[in-house]
C-alpha cells in the first residue's frame, strides 16, 4: 500500500506534451506553466530527469491548477495488470493503469453518493445490522459494537494483516480474502483485537464491505453504479475494474482508468462535488470525508477511506495511494490536483517515486502560491 510514501510526503503537485511529444488535452482546457505560476523549465526537468534514470518505474503524470490542464506527460515502462505481467508498454493519454489501492479513496466517494440516495446505510450505523445474513458472529460484544464509520476509517480493530505480511504470501490477509470461499464472512469473522474506533490499520476487507453494500442497495454491481452516478456524469468513458475470484470488482485494489481521467475526479474534490452544474458528490460528505478519523503515525490523518496530510506551508493536502507509486494529491489552498502512476509494484521503496516528484519537481516548480 505505499503507506510509508505518504507520511514521508512534504508536498503535493504541477503541465501538456505526451511520450510523443504531442499536446494531448482535447477534453481539458488548458494553462501554461506560466499562467499557472510554476517555472517555464518545470516540464523539461522532469523528462530530463526520467531520461537520465533518476526516475525510474515512472509511466505517467499529469496536474491541473485552477481547473486547467497544466501538464501532462507518459513514458515507457514496464508494467502489469494486477500482478499479470504485460511486458513494456508505450504510456500516453488513451492507455488505462491500474489504480492498486486508489480504487479505496474512489469508493469511498462512491459511498457517499449512495449515501445521498438512500441505498447504504449511514455511518452510525451498526455494521452486523447490514449483514443480515452472517447473524451468527453478532454474538460477540465486541463486535456488535462496530459500526459503518469504522469500516470507513479503517479503525475496526479486527486481526488484519496487509503491511507485514507482502503481497506474495497467501497469509496475506488481502490475498487471504480473495482465496475465501466467502470473503465477506471471512472480513466480519476476524477477530476484533483492540476497541473499535480505537486504532487505525490498514484494511482492504473494510473497503470490500463498503462496495458490497454499494452494490447491494444499487441492485446492480459496483461497476455499473460507479458508471451512472460518478464516472458517466464527469464525461469518464474508458474504465475497467478487475474482478476478484468470487466475480465481482475488487473494491480494494481493482479499478483501472487513465491518468487524465483520475485527474478529473480530483479536480470534482476541488470543485465541492460539483461538475457543470451539477452535484455529484455532496459536500457533507466531501466534509466528513476529510475531517480526521484517526492519527496514522508522525501527525498523519485519514478520514473515510482518504489520507489526510499538511505541506511544510502549513496548506491541508488530500492523498489517495497505490500499491507500486500510484498517487492523487490534492492541494485545496493552491487549486491543485497532481496524479502520478508508476510500475514499482511491490517494492518497499515504491513510495519514493511519486514523493520527489511532487517534492523537488512539482512543488519546487511551483513559484506563485
Amino acid at each position: 500500500m505505499d503507506r510509508r510514501g505518504f507520511l514521508a510526503m512534504t508536498g503535493a503537485s504541477l503541465l501538456p506534451l505526451n511520450a510523443g511529444g504531442q499536446e494531448v488535452h482535447a477534453d481539458w482546457q488548458t494553462m501554461s506553466l506560466a499562467e499557472a505560476g510554476f517555472r517555464p523549465d518545470t516540464g523539461h526537468r522532469i523528462v530530463g530527469a526520467f531520461d537520465a534514470g533518476e526516475l525510474k518505474g515512472l509511466h505517467g503524470i499529469v496536474v491541473a491548477r485552477h481547473g486547467k490542464l497544466v501538464f501532462e506527460h507518459y513514458f515507457p515502462g514496464t508494467d502489469e495488470i494486477w500482478g499479470t505481467g504485460r511486458g513494456v508498454v508505450a504510456f500516453n493519454a488513451a492507455e488505462l493503469h491500474d489504480l492498486r489501492s486508489v480504487t479505496k479513496s474512489l469508493v469511498g466517494l462512491l459511498y457517499g453518493i449512495a449515501l445521498e440516495d438512500g441505498l447504504v446505510p449511514a455511518p452510525e450505523s451498526t455494521l452486523l445490522d447490514a449483514f443480515p445474513d452472517y447473524a451468527d458472529l453478532a454474538g460477540d460484544p465486541a463486535r456488535r459494537k462496530l459500526t459503518i464509520a469504522h469500516v470507513l476509517s479503517m479503525t475496526m480493530g479486527a486481526d488484519w494483516d496487509e503491511s507485514s505480511i507482502p503481497y506474495s504470501d497467501p497469509r496475506n490477509s488481502e490475498i487471504a480474502m480473495e482465496r475465501a470461499p466467502d470473503r465477506y464472512r471471512f472480513i466480519l469473522e476476524r477477530p476484533i483485537l483492540k476497541p473499535p474506533g480505537e486504532s487505525w490499520n490498514y484494511s482492504g476487507g473494510a473497503t470490500a464491505l463498503l462496495g458490497h453494500l454499494i452494490a447491494k442497495g444499487s441492485g446492480g454491481t459496483l461497476n455499473d453504479f460507479a458508471k451512472a452516478k460518478l464516472f458517466g456524469p464527469l464525461g469518464i468513458t474508458e474504465t475497467a475494474w478487475i474482478k476478484g475470484f468470487d466475480g465481482r470488482e475488487s473494491a480494494a485494489s481493482g479499478l483501472r482508468m487513465r491518468p487524465r481521467d483520475l485527474t478529473r475526479i480530483g479536480q470534482l474534490v476541488l470543485d465541492q462535488g460539483s461538475h457543470g452544474g451539477r452535484s455529484i458528490v455532496s459536500t457533507a460528505w466531501l466534509k466528513a470525508s476529510f475531517t480526521r478519523r484517526a492519527r496514522i503515525e508522525d501527525g498523519f490523518d485519514y478520514g473515510y477511506q482518504w489520507y489526510l496530510g499538511q505541506l511544510s506551508s502549513g496548506a491541508g493536502t488530500i492523498v489517495a495511494i497505490g500499491n507500486g507509486g500510484q498517487r492523487m494529491t490534492i492541494v485545496p489552498a493552491l487549486g491543485l490536483v497532481a496524479v502520478v502512476t508508476a510500475g514499482n509494484y511491490n517494492r518497499p521503496d515504491g513510495w519514493k517515486l511519486p514523493v520527489k516528484l511532487l517534492t523537488e519537481y512539482v512543488l519546487a516548480g511551483l513559484v506563485q502560491r
